[in-house]
């Protein structure tokens, strides 16, 4: 850990074209952050297998590489971060405890202006494998995230109070969503991602905190979903507070096998939620050449909130069909969508 350590704090004072190589082989650390500024642009280089320690003291806070305030930072390479988490999963019990040590993320960017995450993988993370918080100009780029199926809580890419970030050809399979957005996300594409198994691409859950921030300007396009317990959703929390969700488009989606494809809900809970209607206001969401196909029989589901209603929703060319050729059923309420296209299965809120 020192010796990672020393060498950041050497490239990150060089100026110029600074270079902090982590070399083949395999190294055990526990919690290590790298914080800027920087007097100049850091590639850190990761050409090994980085493992984490499993216990859970050496994590102050909830994140095992961090990188904090840092304008230019590059962190790329053939490399490998394991998280190890089957060896702690059985540790998190946060549904059931309020007070309960959150496990660490494998790799968190905070405050990164100018950002890339390029080639690396990350494996079987104890938390979130990667979660990129308050970014701005930040680019993750074939990347391979894997856990298993049943893992709790791994999410493979957060996106929070971030703007201008981009999830590109990368290959997602892991226990929660493959992609997932918390609030003040502005202006991000997720572009050619294979996803699966997990919980499919997701926007939210928004509204679980009080004075949330706003999530703008989301396309999800190009993607392909397999085997995964959700396809594309948004959900809200039911007895939210005031925010919005808008201009979001899913595109050019392809389904195999999925569960739950197509989803808007507004009366999301996982524990101990207010009962009254979300007052997160979504509008102007696109689904479009959505195709493919679902393991249960509904395939759409849009469910909002009788407080503010969903306004300006589009479906285009929605073409989704049970296994094995069975027909599928959809749902609405709450919401004012508009029809393109062929529509199976055939739609009609309320």
């Amino acid at each position: 850990m020192q010796a990672f350590m020393k060498t950041w704090v050497a490239a990150c004072q060089s100026g110029g074209n600074a270079r902090m190589v982590i070399p083949a082989g395999t190294f055990l650390t526990s919690q290590l952050t790298f914080t800027g500024p920087c007097k100049g642009r850091v590639v850190v280089e990761v050409l090994g297998t980085v493992k984490a320690h499993t216990d859970i003291s050496g994590y102050p806070s909830p994140e095992w590489f961090n990188f904090e305030d840092i304008d230019g930072l590059e962190v790329s390479g053939s490399g490998t971060f394991d998280g190890q988490g089957p060896q702690v999963w059985a540790l998190n019990d946060c549904k059931k405890n309020s007070d309960c040590q959150m496990l660490p993320t494998s790799l968190k960017f905070s405050h990164v202006t100018n950002g890339k995450l390029r080639g690396i993988s990350s494996l079987n993370s104890m938390a979130f494998h990667i979660g990129i918080n308050n970014c701005l100009n930040f680019e993750v780029l074939s990347v391979k995230i894997t856990a298993p199926a049943e893992s709790p809580n791994t999410d493979g890419v957060h996106i929070s109070s971030s703007t201008n970030v981009a999830v590109t050809k990368s290959v997602i399979g892991t226990g929660d969503d493959c992609v997932s957005f918390g609030q003040g996300s502005f202006n991000v594409s997720i572009t050619d991602i294979v996803c699966g198994p997990g919980h499919g691409i997701s926007i939210g859950s928004l509204g679980k905190y009080e004075k949330e921030k706003d999530v703008s300007g989301i396309t999800i396009s190009n993607c392909t979903l397999k085997d995964t317990d959700n396809g594309v959703r948004i959900k809200t929390y039911q007895g939210s507070g005031p925010s919005k969700a808008t201009h979001m488009v899913f595109e050019n989606i392809k389904l195999i096998n999925v569960k739950n494809p197509l989803i808007i809900d507004q009366l999301y809970c996982d524990r101990g939620c207010t009962k009254s209607p979300s007052k997160v206001a979504i509008s102007d969401v696109q689904f479009k050449n959505i195709k493919g196909t679902s393991s249960t029989e509904d395939a759409v589901s849009i469910i909002c909130s009788p407080s503010v209603p969903c306004a300006n929703v589009e479906l285009t060319d929605i073409d989704i069909q049970m296994v094995g050729n069975k027909p599928t059923i959809s749902e609405c309420t709450n919401a004012k969508v508009l029809f393109k296209g062929a529509q199976s299965p055939l739609t009609k809120c309320s």
